[in-house]
């Protein structure tokens, strides 16, 4: 990538991926940074040691952050990218500040809902400028740039949550994402507008049932977010269960900080990969060949835990997620890709219903996941499985049956 033209405005698109890959990223530093931060949370507002109650803050986080998406999408249609991007920011820097002076646990709650609601905001406009300005398999490489440097978040934020608690009061964590939010908006100031003025839409019912029946409508778009979602939600319920993982089935939690942001790296890794590979092999030839890949390896994860009694060696359990965890890596931004490519006249409306049902979704499978834990590594590896055949049984419906068939730039 060298430089982009945006309207009269020739950009550097390695500056312009930055840009929107951290403002993305700005959604999963609001929820990875403060995990360090829940037993102090606990002491200060009168929970018990081990109380599960500070989950409610992630979860409304993810409810806002799912919701929003909903009415930032059509705005950004309507006013344009740059306009919403800032609007994210402000109520994004909004809620963290009121989080971080909330005087109770549920004033804390509903401003995490608040922050949620902002993060939407950066999200929509994300997918939504990467679908103005990139088609086809460049659309898919910028894509994966953006979901690596998103992935690789959790590696760090953690780390930097931490630090902030040792040194000052767990408030100080949601100043942190205060801070960065204004970082991000200055530099966001740099940002052209993606949208062109005649590709505008009116902000009226009418036309945002339209726009939603169009999006709806398209069978590629609904069947690459339903396997999206599927795979998002066996994701979700890894994030939930890693440490219980390595901690109560392997007796190794001292190790989970080292183990987890090597996963994270391996995530991140082949995303890159994925950028480099796509435009030799084809978006869509990539993305069916990976599924295939996909249900093999979770076949034989599934049979390991399950010969093993759901207790392999960590070694045969981390090298079978490592391939999982790859995988998800190049089917993410792939499918992403393939789900958006048809949605250009309603980018923003499509980017936000196609956030929505993946997070919404995707939260409730990995919730519905996470209920099955035994103490064992079998529920999440038949998790792989079982979600994955979801997933590809929404591939070969969009696709009528028929993988590698076609190009990603002849979808309509």
């Amino acid at each position: 990538m060298s430089t982009v033209q945006i309207g009269d405005r020739s950009v550097r698109s390695a500056e312009l991926i930055a840009l929107l890959a951290l403002s993305v990223a700005l959604a999963a530093l609001g929820i990875d940074i403060m995990l360090p931060a829940f037993g102090a949370i606990r002491t200060e507002l009168g929970l018990a040691p081990d109380s599960t109650a500070v989950g409610a803050l992630v979860t409304a986080y993810l409810v806002g952050l799912a919701v929003g998406q909903l009415g930032w999408g059509p705005l950004s249609d309507r006013y344009g990218r740059r306009a919403i991007l800032h609007a994210g920011y402000a109520l994004y820097a909004l809620g963290a500040l009121a989080a971080a002076l909330a005087p109770s646990f549920g004033l804390l709650v509903a401003a995490r809902a608040v922050w949620g609601l902002g993060a939407a905001g950066p999200r929509v406009v994300t997918i939504a400028a990467v679908r103005d300005v990139y088609v086809g398999d460049r659309m898919s490489r910028a894509m994966s740039f953006v979901m690596a440097v998103f992935i690789l978040v959790p590696v760090v934020a953690p780390t930097l949550g931490a630090a902030v608690v040792a040194v000052a009061d767990w408030r100080w964590v949601f100043g942190v994402c205060v801070a960065a939010a204004a970082v991000m908006a200055v530099w966001a100031l740099r940002l052209p507008e993606t949208l062109a003025p005649e590709r505008r839409l009116e902000l009226d019912l009418r036309r945002l049932a339209t726009a939603a029946r169009f999006v709806a409508s398209d069978r590629t778009t609904v069947g690459y977010t339903l396997a999206l979602t599927a795979v998002f939600g066996v994701f979700i319920s890894y994030i939930a269960t890693s440490e219980l993982l390595i901690g109560e089935v392997f007796d190794r939690p001292q190790d989970f900080p080292l183990i987890f942001g090597a996963m994270a790296l391996v995530i991140g890794a082949a995303m890159l990969v994925n950028a480099r590979i796509v435009p030799k092999v084809g978006t869509v030839r990539l993305a069916h060949g990976v599924l295939i890949g996909y249900l093999l390896a979770a076949t034989l994860l599934a049979g390991i835990a399950v010969v093993s009694d759901g207790r392999p060696s960590l070694p045969v359990f981390l090298t079978g997620l490592a391939v999982m965890l790859a995988c998800h890596a190049l089917l993410i931004p792939n499918f992403t890709t393939i789900a958006m490519a048809p949605m250009g006249a309603v980018a923003g409306t499509a980017s936000a219903l196609l956030g929505a049902v993946q997070v919404a979704g995707g939260a409730l499978a990995g919730a519905a996941l996470d209920r099955t834990f035994d103490g064992t590594v079998r529920p999440l590896s038949l998790g792989f499985l079982g979600y994955g055949l979801v997933a590809a049984g929404a591939v070969l419906w969009a696709e009528r049956g028929r993988l590698f068939a076609r190009q990603l730039d002849t979808v309509s």
